[in-house]
């Protein structure tokens, strides 16, 4: 065979490759279909610098209003919150967004950054007076950077972290994730029903069981939405980290502060969450038998602390605030 056949040969190949990658995308895609809301409410959308940003709507708007905002990942959207948004509402006007690359919002190709996200939760909490704040994971820095610039009731963070990516950020990474065919290819690797059962079960939840049925086959979807790797790009490959230091920016802040652990979790594990209380004088508060999403493995219990009050023996609090 000659060099010009081997040539055209592999060129043809590498076309077929592509042609394949990229029908499997499309199918993966159709089967997902389009996301329905997570959460149970009225839908609304917020317009943010040229996006619709989808989210949710329940109780009372004359009820002192929670905002409720999940934690990133490549499958996080406000779902996160579907074991206390309703009873919450009984209560409290509960506003629960899907961040801007996430979830039902618009998911442009942007190169995302913590920047961004910062940007955002302070806009989007100075349309309500003087919120009470649940933040989850990463997201949790995003709102101690910003929570000086606004007029905040309180805060709840769950196992927050201003580092969830490597360190320092890794451009090629971000770059392949967001390459066409290949990148496509490598993120549905990363979101396939297996990555994400093994994250749900290594990571996020002490009983995997308690996510619900239903629950891995919708964060399978929300990954399989059209762009839906670009964010994730950003955050695989360490960009969505923040500058932040959490100790620092919460204890400089007077606004009264609760820290949610569980005693299982492991990234970041709950000895990270013990400095974090004791350097800034927050309350900390840790759920047994629970990881990185106390809120949805013990709801009622969850929905009990925000409130203020302390339900059971499954919560702990290891440290009060000190006046």
């Amino acid at each position: 065979m000659t060099l010009r056949s081997k040539l055209s040969s592999a060129v043809t190949y590498a076309a077929l490759g592509a042609g394949v990658a990229v029908a499997a995308t499309r199918a993966l895609r159709a089967k997902a279909g389009e996301l329905e809301p997570p959460l149970e409410g009225v839908q609304q959308t917020y317009r943010w610098r040229g996006m619709d940003v989808s989210y949710t709507e329940a109780g009372d708007e004359g009820d002192e209003t929670i905002v409720l905002l999940h934690g990133i990942n490549a499958a996080g959207s406000a779902g996160e919150w579907r074991e206390v948004f309703a009873d919450l509402s009984k209560e409290y006007h509960v506003v629960a967004p899907d961040l801007p690359g996430f979830g039902r919002s618009d998911r442009p190709p942007l190169r995302y950054s913590a920047a961004l996200y910062e940007d955002f939760v302070r806009d989007f909490l100075a349309a309500f007076e003087a919120p009470r704040v649940v933040a989850s994971s990463l997201t949790g820095a995003y709102v101690a950077g910003v929570a000086g610039d606004r007029d905040l009731a309180d805060l709840t963070l769950v196992c927050p972290t201003a580092i969830a990516g490597p360190e320092p950020p890794k451009a090629a990474v971000r770059e392949l994730i967001r390459a066409p065919i290949v990148g496509d290819a490598v993120f549905g690797l990363l979101a396939s029903k297996p990555s994400i059962a093994y994250f749900n079960a290594d990571h996020g939840y002490w009983d995997p069981e308690k996510a619900g049925d239903d629950w891995p086959d919708y964060e399978w979807r929300t990954t399989h939405q059209k762009n839906a790797r670009f964010a994730p790009a950003s955050f695989v490959s360490g960009f969505l980290n923040s500058d932040v230091d959490l100790a620092s920016a919460l204890g400089a802040l007077d606004v009264p502060t609760t820290i949610v652990w569980g005693r299982e979790a492991d990234l970041p594990p709950l000895s990270e969450g013990r400095d974090l209380a004791e350097a800034a004088n927050c309350e900390l508060v840790v759920f047994d038998d629970a990881m990185l999403l106390p809120h949805v493995e013990f709801g009622d219990q969850f929905v009990d602390v925000v409130a203020g009050e302390r339900p059971d023996e499954t919560v702990t609090v290891e440290q009060e605030t000190e006046e």
